[in-house]
């Protein structure tokens, strides 16, 4: 991330600047300005060589009004209290522009995942879910993986917490293996849920999805999109990709599930055969229909938006487009799905998951994609309306959308 960015001084303004328009109460601003819950723990760990390593862990809770606070948790080196207090300010506001009932929230652990065992992941997952063991719950708080965490991890923390509470809750976390309670539908949601806003904006902007399409970032999130992308659209043609050891390009396109299997081979995208290496920066600049920024956050900002060419931008990742490069964008008519809708399909299929699992009843795939496809849908043409009626950027129409809708639950509950 580029240091001269807070995340969170970034998300205090948008919040500011969404409630000038909205005309809100200065206290109700405040208000919503700020997480209403910080945690910060030391986890021992003993590692494989016998001694015990010590890790520094968070969890923020932003908001509660609308429901329990849902968010992931990071294993990271980079993690820090205002990249968190931003990611949990998201989250807020994602479920709040899906319209579903949660909160937002988001946690870490300082730690290099890539140097530990299996065992010692395990072992960090379960000293995580003892310290916060108090401040979560189906009721309270549900975590979720974020980088460097799975599936597995969840698993171990949901066994960590029955254990504790000595009774079955399967609830408490989700992302989970199915035979533990997990759900159709989660592995692709989130790229899934970009799909569906990319078809509603190629719609109305006139666009041919079946074009060229980019993957800034090819890990999960991009891996599953690369690949759904063609199928979806019946057409499309990714001509680019990048991830944290470079970029490649080929015009003529790039087959997704050979990259895909190239990069489990490799663990990186480059020196993929029929491709042509470029800088990992590069790729935000190529020509193409639809852009998918999936890496981390700032990647779009002041030094390289005016050579950003896509029609259309489509934010897997959280945060990777700053302030100045959406007004960039907006100047040069290029259509940002910004990450507060355009990846708010991970939470909502999230919450499908906490709905299955409270009556342990579950529904097939095609159920879930349906419901999902009908929320996001909604919260697609929403956000449009707004950027017209408003005549303000896609995120800002965003952020209005979702702060007006958390100040009315706080003013209902009698809080400001």
């Amino acid at each position: 991330m580029n240091d001269s960015y807070n995340p969170f001084e970034i998300t205090q303004k948008q919040v500011e600047e969404a409630g000038l328009h909205l005309k809100l109460d200065e206290d109700i601003i405040e208000h919503l300005k700020w997480p209403q819950r910080e945690y910060k723990f030391t986890l021992p760990v003993k590692m494989d060589n016998g001694k015990v390593k010590t890790f520094h862990a968070y969890r923020i809770q932003y908001n509660f009004a609308r429901g329990p606070a849902k968010g992931g948790i990071r294993f990271s080196l980079d993690e820090n209290l205002d990249t968190l207090r931003a990611l949990a300010a998201l989250m807020a506001w994602k479920t709040a522009v899906a319209d579903i009932p949660l909160g937002g929230g988001k946690g870490g652990v300082c730690c290099n995942p890539r140097e530990m065992s299996q065992r010692e992941l395990e072992y960090l997952s379960r000293a995580y879910i003892r310290a916060v063991c108090d401040f979560i719950g189906i009721d309270k708080d549900i975590p979720s993986p974020d980088i460097s965490t799975n599936p597995q991890t969840m698993a171990w923390m949901m066994d960590e917490y029955e254990t504790i509470i000595r009774k079955h809750q399967t609830g408490v976390v989700t992302d989970k293996p199915q035979p533990l309670g997990g759900t159709e539908g989660r592995r692709d949601a989130t790229a899934r849920g970009g799909l569906i806003a990319v078809r509603e904006a190629c719609k109305v902007y006139k666009i041919d999805p079946k074009g060229n399409y980019v993957v800034q970032g090819f890990g999960s999130a991009g891996q599953r999109v690369a690949l759904s992308h063609p199928i979806y659209f019946g057409g499309g043609k990714l001509i680019a990709a990048s991830d944290s050891q470079g970029g490649i390009i080929n015009e003529k396109g790039l087959d997704p599930r050979e990259l895909l299997i190239h990069k489990l081979k490799t663990g990186s995208v480059i020196d993929f055969k029929e491709a042509q290496s470029i800088d990992r920066e590069e790729v935000l600049e190529i020509n193409a229909d639809i852009l998918y920024p999936s890496a981390r956050e700032n990647a779009i900002n002041k030094n390289n938006a005016n050579s950003i060419k896509a029609k259309i931008v489509c934010e897997l990742a959280n945060g990777p487009t700053t302030p100045e490069a959406d007004e960039v964008l907006y100047s040069k008519n290029i259509h940002v799905l910004p990450d507060i809708l355009a990846n708010a399909g991970g939470v909502t299929v999230s919450l499908f998951e906490m709905v299955q699992d409270s009556y342990s009843y579950f529904w097939d795939e095609e159920t879930v994609n349906r419901r999902l496809d009908r929320i996001l849908t909604k919260a697609f043409h929403t956000v449009e309306n707004t950027i017209r009626e408003r005549k303000v950027h896609p995120r800002l129409a965003a952020m209005i959308v979702a702060v007006a809708r958390l100040a009315e639950a706080c003013r209902l509950r009698g809080w400001v």
